[in-house]
């Protein structure tokens, strides 16, 4: 893997970000409430650089990337890619940028349309975006068939006649073929067996390398994300509670989340005598009623009473390396990470 790009304008800018979903009850579809599934997000990605965000299913991951890449319609906060703000682009206002930023699906077989071949279904971003005549469109079917290791005879199959890493890989090349800047990764091997998990992780490298492509990589399995990301944000309930680039956020945590995530990896049975194990008691709070001050407080086995009623700021703790935390104010520490 290559090392992270050099520092120079981001090539995406998230600032404070929020997606809630209202809640309807009655006979007139009053609503009752709000589902906070993004509660003020803010990061950046440069050209070429890989992010991985992570956390526990539901934690809101998904929705930042549909919402970033406008699938879903953000309550607040903005997005910028290349340094233009695409927050309230709609119709063709918005269909340029819509061709630098493409998505890979979690699941390869439902992100496929049934009904239209492989090739069909690698070349309907061009036809959409009007690129290129038919037989021009055939020919970048075929070399992005064989760029992503599939044959290109196999263009004029259909997705049910091709396993689920192939699949994936048809998904891959339908994601290249408007030549984006910006690829989000939704928990793209996740489906997928181990052996095949890493070699579109491979792929996915290799094409990255290649193209000077950026990710944003949603993934729960931090193994997954330690091999193919930069830098990466841990996700809680909503919020971004830690973000550094991957060696330090698996040597060094400095969120009681991060650690106990981390404490969850399975490692060789000679080093698991060594560390130190974190057990979380309680459940995740619901997204619709989010616990006060730090959304963690109820589970973290390091809160102290300000926790329940302060929210902590995303802040820099030593160069590189942001989180949300209370015990680091005052330079207090805490044996994060400790073996």
């Amino acid at each position: 893997m290559t090392d992270a790009p050099l520092l120079e304008a981001p090539l995406l800018e998230v600032n404070d970000l929020k997606k809630h979903f209202p809640i309807h009850k009655g006979v007139f579809s009053k609503v009752s409430g709000q589902v906070y599934a993004v509660d003020g997000v803010s990061f950046s990605i440069g050209r070429g650089e890989t992010l991985g965000l992570v956390g526990e299913s539901g934690c809101g991951k998904s929705t930042v990337g549909r919402t970033l890449l406008r699938l879903l319609e953000p309550t607040s906060g903005s997005v910028r890619i290349g340094g233009e703000d695409i927050t309230h682009l709609d119709g063709p206002h918005l269909l340029p940028y819509r061709r630098r930023m493409q998505m890979i699906y979690q699941d390869p077989y439902a992100s496929l349309n049934p009904r239209m071949t492989a090739g069909e279904i690698v070349g309907e971003p061009m036809v959409v975006h009007q690129m290129g005549t038919s037989a021009e469109r055939r020919e970048k079917v075929a070399s992005l068939f064989d760029r992503v290791g599939l044959r290109p005879e196999a263009a004029h199959r259909y997705p049910h006649e091709f396993s689920g890493g192939q699949r994936q890989r048809i998904g891959i090349a339908r994601a290249l073929s408007l030549n984006p800047d910006l690829i989000v990764g939704d928990e793209p091997v996740s489906a997928l067996d181990v052996s095949i998990q890493a070699q579109i992780i491979n792929l996915l490298m290799d094409l990255q390398d290649e193209f000077g492509l950026s990710y944003l990589f949603v993934a729960h399995d931090l193994a997954v994300v330690e091999h193919i990301s930069h830098r990466v944000a841990v996700m809680y309930l909503g919020r971004i509670v830690e973000m550094t680039d991957r060696q330090s956020l698996f040597e060094m945590p400095l969120h009681p989340y991060t650690e106990a995530l981390l404490s969850a990896v399975p490692i060789p049975k000679a080093s698991a005598r060594t560390r130190k194990r974190v057990i979380l008691t309680g459940d995740v709070p619901s997204p619709i009623n989010p616990p006060p001050g730090c959304h963690f407080h109820a589970r973290c086995p390091y809160a102290m009473p300000r926790c329940k009623v302060d929210v902590p700021v995303l802040r820099e703790l030593v160069p590189g390396h942001v989180a949300a935390c209370h015990l680091h104010d005052g330079g207090v520490k805490f044996p994060l990470g400790a073996n």
